[in-house]
């Protein structure tokens, strides 16, 4: 008998902001729930990776003022990031 697989954090927030789980017996992971939490925790890194690049361009010639939506857009990419980053690290440690 094995021992029972700890929920995986999903890239989504559910209602009022709190964190979804998904909880499988699944060893690879294929399901189509976590096929979609791959598919978004890529898409977030992704936009994460651009607004990055996009902040190294924009903020040298940037006004103070005008640094808002971007230092906004950043902070969020950030959260997603932090978020898979928790959920990989979490299914890493599992011994399974």
């Amino acid at each position: 008998m094995t021992a029972p697989r700890e929920p995986r954090l999903l890239p989504w927030s559910g209602p009022e902001g709190k964190p979804c789980y998904l909880i499988t017996d699944d060893d690879g992971g294929g399901g189509p729930v976590s096929r979609l939490a791959d598919t978004t925790e890529s898409t977030q890194l992704g936009m994460g990776a651009e607004l990055l690049a996009h902040a190294r361009v924009l903020l040298p010639r940037t006004p103070r003022g005008e640094l808002r939506y971007l230092a906004e857009r950043l902070t969020e990419a950030l959260a997603d990031a932090l978020r898979v980053a928790e959920s990989r690290g979490r299914r890493l440690r599992d011994p399974n």
